[in-house]
C-alpha cells in the first residue's frame, strides 16, 4: 500500500502520522462516504474499523498511539445533535472533551508499572456526564461531572497524573500493582502524596484493602522526601541552622505543638504541610483536625512566634522562593516585640 491510498474521483487520503487513524466525520470532510470506507474494511481490505465511526487506514496491528487516538476519536465524536462542545485546548478538535485516563494515560506518562499502550486491556476515556455514548470495544467511557484540564502528551489529551492514577486504582484489585503505581508516582516526582490521596478520596477508593496500606506508606515516604528537601533548602541558601523536629511548650503550661524547624533567637517556626486532605477520616474528624491545627498556630502567633507554612510542592518547585520567605521572617524578628519564653524539647 502506498502512502496515499486512492479512493475515487482522483481523491486520496493521506496516511502519514496521526492521519492514519481518522473518524468518519473526518473522512466525510475529505470526500469519502462512510459506506465506501466500510467497504475497504472488509476481509482482506486495506483499512480496518477498530471502533464505531473510527477507521485505521492500514491493515495489521495498531500501534499503542493509534489505539489511544482511536479511543479518543470515538469518545470525542459529536453528540446526536451534531453540536460539539469546544475542546479544552485546540491541539485536535476531533477529540472534543474526551480525555485519556487510567492505565492508558499512565503508559503515556512513562510509568514502568503500567502496561504499554499497545497491550493495555481497556483504554479509559473521560467524557462529560451528559454524553450518552456507550463504551465499545476496548474503549471504556467514564462519565464525569468534573472533567480535568488535560495535559497534552505526544499530541493526546491526558488527565493529570493524580486523576489518572485514581481512575486506574478504581479498576484494580491487585495490591502489588496498586502499590507499585502509587510509589512510582511519588518517587518519580509525578505528583505530591497529598494531591494523590485527595484524588483517591474523590474516587472513593481510600478504604479499599489494596489501597489502605499503600497510602500509609506513600504518605510516610512523601514526608521523608519533603524533609530532605527542607534540609537541602536551608543549607543551599545559607540560612542559619535551626533546631530540627522539636516540641514547643510553655513552662509549666500546655503543649504548643510540634514544628519541623525552629529558630529560637528569632522565634520563627516552620511547619511542613504533608497531611493529605480527609485521609481515611470522616469529614467531621477532618474538620476537627484542621480546627485544632489552626488554633495551635494562632496560639503560637499570639505568643510572638512567627509560623512559616511550607508545602512539599513549593519546596520541590521553588526552593529559592521558600528560602526567601524564611529569611524575611528571620530578619523581621528584630522589629517585633520579644516573644514569650517557650520550652524547646526534642521530638
Amino acid at each position: 500500500m502506498t502512502q496515499n491510498t486512492p479512493l475515487h474521483s482522483g481523491r486520496s487520503v493521506p496516511t502519514r502520522g496521526r492521519q492514519r487513524v481518522v473518524s468518519a466525520a473526518q473522512l466525510k470532510a475529505m470526500g469519502v462516504p462512510v459506506g465506501r470506507a466500510a467497504e475497504r474494511c472488509g476481509d482482506g481490505g486495506p483499512w480496518q474499523q477498530p471502533l464505531p465511526g473510527v477507521f485505521v487506514l492500514h491493515p495489521g496491528p495498531l500501534s499503542g498511539r493509534e489505539r489511544l487516538r482511536a479511543a479518543l476519536l470515538y469518545g470525542g465524536r459529536p453528540p446526536a445533535s451534531g453540536r460539539r462542545p469546544a475542546p479544552s485546548r485546540p491541539e485536535d478538535p476531533a477529540y472534543g472533551d474526551a480525555v485519556l485516563t487510567g492505565l492508558a494515560a499512565l503508559s503515556l506518562y512513562g510509568f514502568a508499572a503500567a502496561p504499554p499502550a499497545a497491550s493495555v486491556e481497556w483504554v479509559d476515556v473521560l467524557v462529560p456526564r451528559v454524553r450518552r455514548l456507550r463504551s465499545a470495544g476496548y474503549a471504556r467511557l467514564l462519565r464525569t461531572a468534573e472533567p480535568p484540564v488535560p495535559e497534552w502528551v505526544d499530541g493526546l489529551p491526558v488527565a493529570p497524573v493524580a486523576r489518572a492514577l485514581a481512575d486506574a486504582v478504581a479498576g484494580l484489585g491487585d495490591a502489588v500493582t496498586v502499590r507499585r503505581l502509587l510509589t512510582e508516582a511519588v518517587r518519580g516526582g509525578h505528583c505530591e502524596p497529598a494531591v494523590l490521596v485527595g484524588e483517591l478520596n474523590r474516587a472513593k477508593v481510600l478504604g479499599r484493602p489494596q489501597v489502605v496500606g499503600a497510602v500509609d506508606s506513600l504518605l510516610a515516604e512523601g514526608r521523608a522526601m519533603a524533609e530532605e528537601r527542607l534540609y537541602a533548602m536551608v543549607r543551599a541558601h545559607g540560612l542559619a541552622e535551626p533546631l530540627w523536629n522539636v516540641d514547643l511548650r510553655l513552662p509549666g503550661g500546655p503543649h504548643l505543638g510540634r514544628v519541623d524547624a525552629y529558630w529560637p533567637d528569632e522565634a520563627v517556626a516552620l511547619e511542613l504541610e504533608t497531611r493529605a486532605p480527609r485521609h481515611s477520616r470522616q469529614d467531621e474528624e477532618h474538620e476537627a483536625e484542621w480546627s485544632a491545627y489552626a488554633a495551635r498556630r494562632e496560639h503560637l502567633e499570639r505568643l510572638g512566634v512567627t509560623v512559616v507554612h511550607v508545602t512539599p510542592r513549593k519546596l520541590r518547585d521553588a526552593p529559592g522562593q521558600q528560602a526567601a520567605v524564611v529569611r524575611t521572617a528571620l530578619m523581621a524578628a528584630a522589629d517585633r516585640e520579644p516573644a514569650a519564653y517557650v520550652m524547646i524539647l526534642p521530638r
